[in-house]
């Protein structure tokens, strides 16, 4: 017997009722906003440029530019940001809480830790041998994550992000310390900070393969709804939850190590995005995955052309940006939510 389950949104309005009626303005500003990224940078590519790639004209240098590297980096921004704001969701579903993420419950630190490992052990390791490696250490993260959460029996909306904070403190200082007992903090600082600078032809591809997965997440948003309203709540609709939790573990595990592996950790995309989203659309996942989706992609996307105009010609990495305005935006939702609560 099969049971359908329909989520009733938890506080959107306008948008949760007319969702088709905003369809059309995002994507074109998301359009926009991957139209500008093709254009900023130090090389001049111009729009005369673009409208020379339709006529497979690949001669002259703006042209090989924007073939060999604005194209990809742009393709990059979207698959990542959608990418990492659809696992933060899925993470906060799983683990019943609106403030965690990959990168603050152990998940991405876990994932660094294995590509240091694959390093030590296999210098020469192809690259999808690394990301295997890095979703082993983040499926292990995960997993330790959630069993020390499960050991709280008093969890208020504050304790678990600071459990994971914790615990991804504690990773990364070791991480830290084996990379600078084996000299290789340089090789470590590749991937704590995310750098889309070096994404050329032939190193984002991997990016797809989170796609993929974010994709089949999607369509298994109201199951992992269901197993993020608890044990015996899934059980009673005749679900397993105990192989939902693994199947969205691993989801998170495989997205974030794809991203990891190609362009380093993206902080507080999977964590800010879900909730920004939630506070319009509201909490029916079935509706608000593809503008998590969406607006993870146009976070990206912005985040990464405000690093490249601040010093132009030089870049702010990524990750720093999104550190910066990610932080701020964090404070801010937990103000917000002591003011509505009246603390």
């Amino acid at each position: 017997m099969t049971t359908t389950i329909e989520i009733a949104p938890g506080g959107g309005r306008g948008l949760a009722l007319r969702p088709l009626a905003f369809a059309l303005p995002a994507i074109a500003l998301l359009a926009l906003l991957a139209f500008v990224s093709l254009l900023v940078g130090v090389s001049d590519v111009s729009v005369t440029t673009l409208l020379r790639l339709f006529s497979h004209n690949d001669d002259d240098l703006a042209t090989q530019v924007l073939v060999a590297s604005r194209v990809p980096r742009t393709l990059a921004l979207l698959l990542a940001g959608s990418a990492m704001a659809v696992a933060g969701l899925l993470m906060q579903m799983l683990a019943r809480n609106h403030y965690v993420e990959p990168t603050t419950m152990g998940t991405a630190e876990s994932a660094g830790m294995g590509m240091l490992f694959g390093i030590l052990w296999w210098p020469d390791m192809p690259v999808f041998g690394k990301m295997g490696l890095a979703a082993v250490f983040a499926l292990a993260g995960t997993a330790l994550f959630l069993a020390v959460l499960s050991r709280i029996r008093l969890r208020s909306a504050l304790i678990v992000p600071l459990v994971g904070l914790v615990l991804s403190g504690v990773i990364e200082s070791a991480t830290t310390f084996i990379a600078y007992r084996f000299d290789l903090m340089q090789a470590a600082r590749s991937w704590m900070t995310a750098d889309f600078s070096a994404i050329v032809q032939g190193r984002y591809e991997m990016l797809w393969l989170s796609l993929g997965i974010t994709l089949l997440a999607m369509l298994a948003a109201d199951r992992f709804t269901v197993a993020g309203m608890g044990q015996e709540f899934a059980t009673n609709l005749g679900l397993n939850y105990k192989r939902l939790v693994a199947q969205g573990v691993l989801v998170v595990a495989v997205v974030t190590a794809s991203v990891i592996v190609t362009v380093g950790i993206i902080p507080f995309v999977g964590l800010i995005v879900p909730n920004l989203v939630r506070l319009v659309v509201g909490d029916n996942v079935r509706k608000s995955v593809l503008w998590v989706a969406w607006a993870g992609a146009l976070m990206a996307l912005a985040c990464d052309l405000i690093g490249r105009v601040v010093i132009a010609p030089y870049e702010i990495p990524i990750g720093t940006v999104m550190g910066v305005l990610g932080s701020a935006m964090f404070l801010a939702l937990l103000l917000s939510r002591r003011k509505r609560m009246g603390g």
